[in-house]
C-alpha cells in the first residue's frame, strides 16, 4: 500500500507534513488515511478518485490556492467536494502537474 502522499516533509508528536506531485497521468497508487488532514494546492488540476478494488468513485477539480479540510467520518473522507473511503487512489486526468501539501492531524492535536 502506498504512503498517503509522495514526500514526508516533517514530522512531530502533532502533525505530519506531506508534499504530493503528481504528473498528468500519474497516479498515487493504492492508500489509506487514518487521520483527519487538510491540503493547500499550490498547482491544482483534475483528478479521478477510485475505490481499492479500482472502480472510479468520482472526478474532482482542485483549483491552485484553494484550502480544504478532511475528517474521517467511519471508513470514509468527508471535505466540501467529495466523501471517499478512506482507502482509494487518484489518478490526475488534467494536463498539468498537481502539486500539494497535506497536513495530518495526530490524535490529541
Amino acid at each position: 500500500m502506498a504512503e498517503v502522499a509522495t514526500k514526508k516533509l516533517f514530522e512531530n508528536d502533532r502533525v505530519i507534513v506531506w508534499e504530493m506531485l503528481l504528473a498528468p497521468g500519474e497516479s498515487t497508487g493504492v492508500h489509506t488515511h487514518t487521520r483527519d488532514y487538510m491540503v493547500h494546492i499550490l498547482e491544482g488540476t483534475r483528478m479521478r478518485v477510485f475505490d481499492k478494488e479500482g472502480a472510479q468513485l468520482s472526478e474532482v477539480e482542485f483549483e491552485t490556492g484553494s484550502t480544504s479540510w478532511i475528517a474521517l467520518d467511519g471508513e470514509e473522507t468527508v471535505s466540501d467536494k467529495v466523501r471517499v473511503p478512506a482507502t482509494h487512489s487518484a489518478t490526475n486526468i488534467g494536463k498539468t502537474r498537481f502539486r500539494e501539501i497535506l497536513v495530518e492531524f495526530k490524535d490529541g492535536a
